[in-house]
């Protein structure tokens, strides 16, 4: 009787098996999908992230091949700049204007446009379009409209026997920039709206029948089961009003050179960052205000967080939402 054959154990050989295991290939399929984006993360976000970093603690010019270590000097010279905690403090201001006004124009279209009105869908595009042009082109169009010789808006006070406003030199140019942030409130429009038309209809119909009027039902009903919109849309917008160079767009002269041109109140955070990269060949000083504007982010990111407990309410609480559902006979 001849004796049995050995059977390769699966994975270990043979047809099928060349590729290794289930977990193993499993695990290479992981790489092979993951890596495009792992290596665009190493080389686009990760080494300038940490260049940098480097940079910060020299006093490199751009230039030189061997900038010279100068520790926290930067640092110490970010807090003691009086041009740059004043550009700080626009930014500020900046940011607490715009992110209230942009979320509650973006919250009122969404209402709007959520009516059932007879060619609501060409509205909505209307409203959005604005979001979807470029930055530059937004910035330009509303430079030629408030030009103070031939804009369209002196053109219109004319028409009131108003003399030209010089709209974009100080102190009106804060708020064209407001204007023109605002402008753009398509995009929360469309977030806000998404958020409307997921919340269950049975709900508002119950709170009709209990005698809710149309302002209780919105401020007691639809705002709270809003509010983790409203809460991304907060935490999103404070990251960009914070990041935002759209002064540049609107400013007289475009141009590294005339960065010095845009009016003092919209020399805004990045603005100065900016100055300090192209105008001045600071490396080293603006990669340090780059960081310190990172940390105020991060800051600001995790305070708005813990602000939110209490006033921001899930269908499914985040604690619970990552637990395993327990089944019938499980533990």
């Amino acid at each position: 009787m001849p004796a049995p054959r050995a059977v390769p154990a699966r994975g270990a050989g043979g047809p099928g098996g060349r590729f290794g295991s289930l977990r193993q290939r499993r695990t290479l399929s992981f790489y092979v999908f993951t890596g495009p984006w792992m290596l665009g993360f190493l080389t686009l976000t990760a080494f300038p992230l940490g260049y940098a970093l480097w940079l910060s603690f020299t006093n490199s010019d751009g230039l030189s091949p061997n900038p010279r270590f100068v520790g926290l000097a930067n640092y110490r010279e970010v807090l003691t700049d009086q041009t740059t905690l004043d550009s700080l403090a626009r930014t500020g201001l900046f940011t607490a204007l715009t992110v209230p006004l942009t979320i509650a124009a973006g919250l009122v279209l969404a209402v709007m446009v959520n009516q059932p009105l007879r060619g609501r869908g060409i509205f909505r595009t209307l409203l959005y379009l604005p979001a979807v042009m470029p930055p530059v082109g937004a910035g330009l169009t509303f430079k030629l409209i408030f030009d103070r010789d031939s804009g369209s808006a002196n053109g219109l006070l004319d028409l009131f026997g108003v003399n030209g406003v010089s709209w974009l030199t100080d102190p009106y140019a804060r708020w064209v920039l407001i204007v023109l942030t605002m402008w753009a409130a398509g995009n929360i429009m469309i977030i806000s709206l998404a958020g409307l038309q997921d919340i269950p209809k049975e709900i508002l119909e119950a709170a009709k029948v209990d005698g809710a009027s149309p302002w209780q039902s919105f401020t007691r009903v639809t705002l709270p089961l809003l509010s983790p919109v409203l809460f991304f849309q907060v935490v999103t917008g404070i990251i960009g009003a914070l990041q935002s160079f759209a002064p540049l767009f609107i400013s007289l002269d475009a141009s590294p050179q005339g960065m010095a041109s845009v009016p003092q109140d919209n020399f805004l955070f990045m603005i100065h960052v900016l100055t300090q990269y192209f105008a001045n060949g600071r490396y080293g000083y603006a990669s340090a205000l780059l960081w310190v504007l990172f940390a105020i982010i991060m800051l600001l990111t995790a305070l708005v967080f813990r602000l939110s407990k209490g006033v921001v309410f899930y269908s499914v609480e985040p604690q619970a939402a990552g637990k395993r559902p327990r089944t019938l006979g499980g533990k």
